[in-house]
């Protein structure tokens, strides 16, 4: 009787790795620099704004010895919170630049450029586990932090959204607030838009094959590329566009973003501020009020007039919203 059992399962996990890896190869990545893809973010205010006085990076030693690049904003002082930017997809943290050096006043800002991203990746695209980058924030936090400083997560886009993870997972206790810009919550939350707009090219069969291997204890696959990101020519042939990462493994991008019960992610959010522009190309920002409201009574929503996703970051309005936050 126990041989038949194990017989069957055996032939299940045979059959269910079959059907993944059929699901996987049939789904390979596009050069999406040579198709003709409809939507995308606009980069055109962002690329017109520049970006000067960049800090140098300083590089922080995580625990496997690579060193995060970190910029720092203001003086560091007990008396003013630490806040921790989170740059979105595809980008690094420089995107936080303005926005960190006029709170300069108020707060001590940090900014890192994540794990698989910027100008020391170690691989672009990609990390070692799921979750890795969630314990590189969490050491980030350890090295900074001052006795008795309030910390303050804040992350716009996926940057977001992955805050929103880490408020959920078992590093949680380390962050006293948050600031969420037009966050990702999940694929098919009611606050997305299709694709996000034209951002994310997302290779569903391969991630439904990957996603059945990981459920049997399989994640030797997990480096493959599952989702790509529509970068426009003016950002990949820019001043940064070297920069810029294209693509992300599976294991990078379920770490990135809030776990499947992503509801559960949200609620476990300390008191937090959302601020969303009603022109979002990528979110729906009327939708973040009631979808998140419904687990948590510790958010204050802010739509800004007017914005877009990009736009949101430097908008005024968002600088005013943090200090009032603040």
């Amino acid at each position: 009787m126990i041989k038949r059992i194990v017989i069957c399962l055996a032939g299940s996990l045979v059959i269910i790795a079959s059907l993944a890896l059929a699901l996987i190869v049939s789904d390979a990545p596009k050069d999406l620099s040579e198709t003709d893809v409809e939507g995308g973010l606009d980069f055109a205010s962002v690329l017109a704004r520049g970006i000067s006085e960049i800090p140098d990076p300083a590089g922080l030693q995580m625990a496997d010895g690579w060193e995060m690049p970190v910029r720092r904003y203001g003086e560091k002082d007990a008396n003013k919170p630490l806040i921790i930017f989170i740059h979105g997809s595809g980008w690094l943290g420089i995107q936080f630049n303005g926005l960190a050096h006029r709170l300069s006043d108020q707060a001590y800002s940090v900014v890192p450029d994540l794990r698989g991203h910027g100008a020391r990746p170690e691989r672009r695209g990609d990390v070692d586990y799921i979750g890795q980058m969630e314990d590189d924030i969490a050491a980030l936090i350890d090295a900074e932090r001052l006795p008795d400083q309030t910390v303050i997560l804040a992350g716009h886009s996926s940057g977001g959204g992955f805050v929103t993870r880490f408020a959920g997972g078992e590093h949680g206790h380390k962050i006293d607030k948050a600031i969420l810009l037009a966050p990702f919550l999940k694929y098919d939350a009611p606050t997305t838009r299709e694709n996000s707009g034209g951002w994310a090219h997302a290779l569903t069969r391969r991630i439904i094959g990957l996603s059945l291997l990981n459920a049997v204890g399989i994640t030797a696959l997990n480096h493959l590329t599952i989702v790509q990101f529509n970068m426009p020519e003016a950002v990949r042939s820019g001043d940064y566009g070297h920069l810029a990462t294209l693509a992300y493994s599976f294991r990078l991008n379920v770490g990135y973003a809030p776990r499947l019960d992503y509801l559960k992610d949200v609620a476990a959010l300390p008191e937090f501020s959302l601020i969303a522009g009603s022109d979002d190309e990528a979110f729906h920002a009327n939708k973040y009020e009631e979808v998140m409201s419904a687990v948590t009574g510790k958010g204050r929503y802010h739509i800004v007039t007017g914005q877009d996703h990009l736009g949101i970051v430097d908008a005024p309005e968002t600088e005013a919203h943090i200090r009032d936050a603040l």
